[in-house]
């Protein structure tokens, strides 16, 4: 399993299917309480029962699994309701006092099955960096893989990045682009964070031209472009699911980078240095001929206030912002 694997679930069931072993999704498409795993979370299952992937956190898996392995053989997809009100439920362990509605596809051609070539459809706007809603309408079982611009209901969850319910009964699934964070710095405090992002299920890049810091020895695996910062993030594009921190403190490379980042939609900005740093870079960017607007969109000092003193403290800070950033907005 790479690090990733957690988040690549359609594109793993695909994999299992197409090596002709079977298999099935499911998808909490809705809660009630205190439920572990919000809608849109999902778990793929393979006919010899492997899975990836959670719904419940590990709670009603079990259970999913059997139902998913059932509905491979019939070709019926299935709604599970789980909670501690049901006996049965409570037996398999959602005793968290939630409640969760799990559909359960399994991927085949005929009949209610989700058909290979809309997952297939699916997999290849992920890796495009596409945003789709997969929309499933849980009486009749139709199917539709929605672009944006298309439907305003689909629109609107997709900005909100929730999948959910609608009021006709038809469940949305949002499959919004993955997560990335451009590191600006090869400096200590990117070490930890690389790692602590990618745990979060971002795709991290690190910008840095001088060879010595931005090395596979400091940062194994990692990807490194060793372009300078504004043609690097020229080239890496960033869109409305990216994050950028500058960590240089060096106004030759943290400023262009900024500059860039700022004349993209990336949804976070945040620039490591003291406010008598900060400041100093704010006259430059005015100088610049960047709007106050503009300015106001930097996290500086960059994470948030924890009392952080290490670098895993500071890394940990700066995830914090840009989580709090992603979900509550500035």
């Amino acid at each position: 399993m790479t690090a990733l694997d957690h988040d690549r679930i359609p594109e793993i069931a695909l994999d299992w299917h197409r090596a002709g072993r079977g298999a099935a999704l499911a998808t909490v498409v809705e809660t009630w309480g205190s439920a572990p795993r919000q809608a849109g979370s999902q778990l793929a299952i393979s006919g010899a029962g492997d899975i990836m992937g959670s719904v419940s956190g590990g709670c009603v898996e079990g259970a999913v699994v059997t139902e998913a392995l059932e509905a491979m053989a019939d070709g019926v997809p299935r709604l599970l309701t789980f909670g501690v009100s049901d006996d049965s439920a409570f037996a398999v362990g959602l005793a968290c006092g939630g409640t969760i509605r799990v559909l359960v596809e399994p991927v085949g051609a005929g009949g209610d099955r989700l058909p290979p070539a809309l997952l297939e459809a699916l997999v290849a706007a992920r890796a495009a960096r596409q945003a789709r809603g997969y929309v499933v309408a849980l009486d009749n079982w139709s199917r539709a893989l929605v672009e944006p611009g298309q439907e305003t209901a689909v629109d609107a969850r997709l900005r909100s990045d929730k999948s959910g319910m609608e009021e006709d009964g038809r469940f949305v699934a949002v499959q919004n682009p993955p997560l990335r964070l451009i590191v600006v710095g090869a400096v200590h405090i990117a070490q930890p964070l690389l790692i602590m992002a990618r745990a979060c299920g971002y795709a991290p890049t690190l910008i840095d031209p001088r060879a010595a810091f931005g090395s596979a020895e400091r940062f194994p695996g990692e990807q490194i472009v060793e372009d300078w910062p504004d043609e690097a993030m020229a080239a890496l594009a960033p869109d409305a699911r990216t994050a950028v921190v500058t960590l240089t403190h060096d106004a030759k490379l943290d400023d262009p980078a900024i500059l860039a980042a700022l004349d993209s939609p990336c949804f976070y900005l945040g620039c490591l240095g003291s406010t008598r740093t900060h400041a100093k870079r704010l006259e430059r960017l005015r100088a610049a001929g960047v709007t106050e607007a503009a300015i106001a969109r930097i996290h500086a000092p960059v994470g948030l206030d924890i009392g952080a003193k290490t670098p895993a403290e500071i890394a940990v800070s700066v995830l914090a912002q840009i989580t709090l950033t992603l979900r509550r907005g500035a």
